[in-house]
């Protein structure tokens, strides 16, 4: 199981190295930054690392390279969900970074079966009409995640002072991510906070996307042409209001005569 969740992380790593990405069109653009890109996919590939002890260590195989230096303060595992996420200090940013945790193989089907119709009234103030996924807002609200990154960011800050949060994740740890990041700014009222995440699905409906964008100009959501993930739930053209949407801003990165054997 890890071995493919690293050839996973090892492919999208190849994407990013071998592409500079297809931005798609919706002005005013925030600056896609490909270095930062492949920093942060390090970040969402060392996440799956199954030897947690090398992991809050930063000693894993994936604990290196653009990562290497990285401080662990917090490591968040909800065994009763299978949820994991950690928080901690990139002294080369100069910033916190926040991971989370994509599906496992033996829970994807579980998350999948939620996907199509299942939207929960958004309680978030002035968002009275947007709706969200149940499952992706109770994976990071209703569960330990929330509190450990919080706590986990308000540890940083003490060591390290107000320094910029930059929150990532991959596939459904994407979709977390999201949901932390707009938290972080509404709910905590903190202002430098920036989301890049890889292959994540549809989360809210077309308000719920409107909104985001409002706090969240400059999110980027990188893609893999081939993935099927960033196309679920699936967008209904005969409901464009109840249907899942995409926040802007996605950046698709293509890559040609590309074969795994």
């Amino acid at each position: 199981m890890e071995r493919r969740r690293w050839l996973q992380a090892a492919v999208l790593m190849c994407f990013l190295v071998l592409c500079s990405g297809r931005e798609l069109k919706d002005k005013p653009a925030p600056v896609y930054n490909s270095t930062l890109a492949k920093t942060l996919a390090e970040y969402t590939s060392a996440v799956y690392t199954n030897d947690l002890s090398q992991l809050f260590t930063w000693t894993c195989e994936k604990c290196g390279d653009l990562t290497e230096g990285f401080e662990m303060v917090e490591l968040i595992i909800d065994v009763q969900n299978c949820l994991e996420a950690y928080v901690g200090f990139a002294s080369d940013l100069n910033a916190i970074v926040v991971a989370f945790r994509g599906t496992q193989e033996n829970s994807i089907q579980n998350w999948i079966e939620d996907l199509f119709w299942k939207q929960l009234d958004f309680d978030y103030p002035g968002m009275d009409e947007a709706k969200v996924h149940s499952g992706f807002y109770s994976a990071y609200h209703n569960t330990t995640l929330r509190d450990g990154v919080v706590n986990g960011i308000q540890k940083t800050m003490e060591a390290y002072g107000n320094v910029p949060i930059m929150v990532t994740g991959h596939s459904m740890g994407g979709a977390m991510a999201s949901f932390c990041t707009l938290d972080l700014i509404v709910n905590y009222g903190l202002k430098d906070v920036t989301l890049m995440t890889f292959g994540q699905p549809r989360i809210g409906n077309a308000e719920f996307s409107s909104h985001f964008k409002k706090y969240l100009p400059n999110a980027i959501r990188v893609t893999n042409a081939h993935d099927i993930v960033p196309h679920l739930p699936p967008y209904y053209h005969y409901f464009p209001q109840k249907t899942y949407h995409h926040f802007p801003r996605e950046v698709c990165v293509v890559l040609f005569h590309f074969r795994l054997l």
